[in-house]
């Protein structure tokens, strides 16, 4: 039986995580609460249903829509939360202005008793055949159009809204042809609306939207879409990608590095006609990532990703574009965006020279690469970690060193406006990084700096360590080009993906367990989401596991798959941190044993 995931794997019988949608039916079946169920499913969540609109619908048109009654609507969200609380909460499809009081009405009430529970809004308003859905009272639907439901009851209860370019115009009553103004109107719908957005641009440049589609438009929208496509090549979109713009909003749980950051996330376009329900999907694959305890950003990016495997899949039912595929939780690399940070001030996004995603910095210009140089990376490690001690204290790494250790970080914090006053705290500061990285090149190991990077070119470290709010302020480019390996920490796949597109020589996913030996800026990452960082990058980089591993949880961290595990206060806290790691090592080697006899028996048994 297949798992929950698309492998092989036995099915997860822990309890998943309820998640509502609040959205029309399609009859079809290809979007609305169809779509979004079919995708809290598959990535792992039960979907309960709250409908809003019954549609008379097929891939082709959109011929009757009928609200239900206020009753209706009140009886499903109240019987609902009596027994099945959700986790997270999509809105999509809202036939009228009633239905969008009704439930900001509600929602004021929800969260006073469950404040933490994410709201996403996906502004649905159009089909993607063309026609409305949003009927406003209206008898005309196509009149209907013209029109935007007005939000701005949401303000302040939702943690997200997911327009399309045509559904933000409307919202903001602005025209976004440009880059520069999608990305303002964007922030400016994030200010009234007081939470995150994300603009989705994926369909901009080909003329159309995941909510009018050119391709099963009329005669006159094909001429428009024709018209845009010309347009949209000249007022910097890209063709070849998918571009949508997230401006976060005092995200909950994230980094404050990047809680109210702007960010453009960019993927390979998938051209392909079947995209009904795109938009359905991404939304409802956003709230059921959150509903699982990952950060919104983090939700943002599985979800593109999803979209885009499905997309690549996808195939016609009908004679109008087909639904997408479900494929399982995204493992696949290339299907993850890039991602590019926006300056506070940086609206312009037409004009962003010098400005390219992080790993164009880093490409190296000579015209034949240093050796043990990575493409377009930093030096490749020259042997497996394994346990890897991060100490911050002289005499201990030269008894580690001694012990036998072959890859060890040297962590000394200091606070850097008293180190800029004080040359003695500087020169004390050098004489220790000079001296571990003597210490490393005597007993012929990987010794990483931690943070104080000039210090470790000058002295030629092997490696230097760095946390994401250090990749802004160093020179990435002379770490390189000295020729030392980079290590990178992450706390989320959002970083993870930022870690990525500099090409490190590994990349350190934690914390895993709470940790009492520095202040961390997330909550701790757990098993089961180590367990997704490793399947989707364990082809690519060295993983280090980090935070609060110790003898009496190795075994479970062993058991997600990841190479690699970083230990400090099992070492450092240590009667006889030489024993302990040798403690650590042995248990480690003792996992991978158990682990290569658990694949060789079970390899025996199909094929007795």
């Amino acid at each position: 039986m297949l798992g929950i995931h698309g492998d092989n794997a036995s099915m997860n019988t822990a309890r998943p995580a309820i998640v509502w949608t609040i959205a029309g039916s399609d009859s079809g079946g290809g979007a609305g609460i169809q779509a979004d169920l079919a995708t809290i499913q598959d990535l792992g969540c039960h979907g309960c249903s709250v409908i809003t609109t019954v549609t008379a619908q097929s891939s082709v048109a959109v011929t009757l829509v009928e609200p239900v009654s206020a009753a209706m609507l009140m009886a499903q969200l109240t019987t609902l939360l009596s027994d099945l609380p959700p986790k997270a909460i999509k809105i999509g499809l809202l036939a009228d202005q009633s239905q969008v009081a009704l439930l900001a009405d509600w929602l004021v009430s929800f969260k006073s008793h469950y404040p933490s529970v994410p709201v996403i809004v996906d502004p649905v308003m159009v089909a993607s055949c063309g026609d409305a859905l949003a009927v406003d009272n209206c008898q005309d639907i196509k009149s209907a159009a013209k029109s935007a439901l007005d939000f701005r009851l949401f303000k302040g209860l939702i943690e997200l809204i997911t327009p399309n370019m045509l559904e933000l115009g409307r919202l903001t009553h602005s025209d976004v042809t440009t880059k520069a103004q999608f990305a303002a109107a964007a922030l400016a719908l994030s200010q009234s609306l007081d939470c995150s957005v994300l603009a989705k641009g994926g369909d901009v440049s080909l003329g159309c939207t995941d909510i009018l589609n050119g391709t099963q438009a009329k005669t006159h929208d094909n001429t428009y879409a024709q018209t845009q496509a010309n347009a949209h090549k000249s007022n910097g979109w890209d063709s070849e990608l998918a571009e949508d713009y997230l401006v976060c909003h005092r995200v909950r749980a994230s980094s404050e590095l990047h809680q109210n950051g702007r960010f453009w996330l960019a993927s390979q376009r998938v051209n392909t006609r079947h995209n009904h329900g795109s938009g359905c999907t991404l939304s409802s694959a956003i709230a059921a990532v959150l509903a699982q305890g990952f950060v919104l950003q983090d939700a943002v990016v599985v979800a593109k990703a999803y979209v885009g495997q499905g997309l690549s899949a996808a195939m016609g039912l009908g004679q109008g574009p087909g639904p997408l595929a479900r494929m399982g939780w995204p493992n696949d690399l290339f299907r993850y965006a890039k991602i590019r940070q926006c300056d506070v001030n940086d609206i312009d996004q037409d004009s962003h020279a010098g400005r390219d995603l992080p790993e164009a910095v880093l490409v190296n210009t000579t015209s034949t690469p240093a050796q043990n140089i990575l493409p377009h990376g930093f030096k490749a490690l020259d042997a497996d970690l394994g346990v890897y001690p991060v100490v911050n204290d002289l005499a201990m790494l030269e008894s580690l060193l001694a012990a036998g250790v072959k890859t060890v970080q040297l962590r000394i914090k200091t606070d850097m406006s008293e180190l800029a006053g004080s040359e003695l705290i500087d020169s004390e500061l050098e004489a220790k990084i000079q001296t571990a990285i003597a210490l490393g090149k005597h007993f012929n190991a990987q010794l990483f700096i931690n943070d104080h990077w000039q210090l470790a070119i000058k002295h030629h470290a092997f490696g230097v360590h760095l946390g994401q709010e250090d990749l802004a302020v160093t020179d990435l480019a002379a770490i390189q080009s000295a020729g030392l390996a980079l290590g990178i920490s992450s706390h989320s796949y959002f970083e993870l993906l930022l870690a990525h597109q500099y090409s490190p020589s590994y990349i350190a996913l934690g914390h895993i367990f709470p940790t009492t030996t520095k202040q961390m800026p997330s909550a701790p990452q757990g098993l089961a989401k180590l367990k997704h960082y490793v399947a989707l990058l364990q082809d690519h980089y060295p993983l280090v596991a980090i935070g609060g591993i110790d003898l009496d949880n190795l075994a479970k961290v062993k058991a997600t798959e990841v190479g690699n595990i970083a230990v400090v206060r099992a070492i450092t806290k240590a009667l006889d941190p030489a024993a302990a790691f040798a403690a650590l090592s042995q248990a480690w080697e003792q996992c991978s044993l158990s682990e290569k006899l658990g694949v060789k028996h079970e390899l025996a048994a199909k094929h007795e």
